[in-house]
């Protein structure tokens, strides 16, 4: 059973920064394209950034581009999200994801099987 635990939101102004984190258990990931999605209220869940296994491999959502970095250590089972210079639009939850298939990757929330809780991130203006 995969299972993801997302840490790290909470409020911070505008132009401020926050580490998100993603403790992952159940399976070794090492294979695995890695993901953080974000969904605001009344919005559909957007993709953000996803990095290969090998965390050698990213990409980036283009409202997110020069801000966030997206990193992880599978030695720790763990994935990052590094926010910084945030806005308040990036208000929303934020959610990592596994994908369903080894070394595959995608943008699309159906391409990733496994979720986390999500965190909430609030930027004030």
């Amino acid at each position: 059973q995969v299972q993801l635990v997302e840490s790290g939101g909470g409020l911070v102004q505008a132009g401020g920064s926050l580490r998100l984190s993603c403790a992952a258990s159940g399976r070794t990931f090492s294979s695995y394209f890695m993901g953080w999605f974000r969904q605001a209220p009344g919005k559909e869940r957007e993709f953000v950034a996803v990095l290969s296994g090998s965390g050698g491999r990213t990409y980036y959502a283009d409202f997110v581009k020069g801000r966030f970095t997206i990193s992880r250590d599978n030695a720790k089972n763990t994935m990052y999200l590094q926010m910084n210079s945030l806005k308040p639009e990036d208000t929303a939850v934020y959610y990592c994801a596994v994908h369903r298939y080894p070394y595959r990757t995608g943008t699309m929330p159906a391409d990733f099987g496994s979720w986390g809780q999500g965190t909430q991130v609030t930027v004030s203006s």
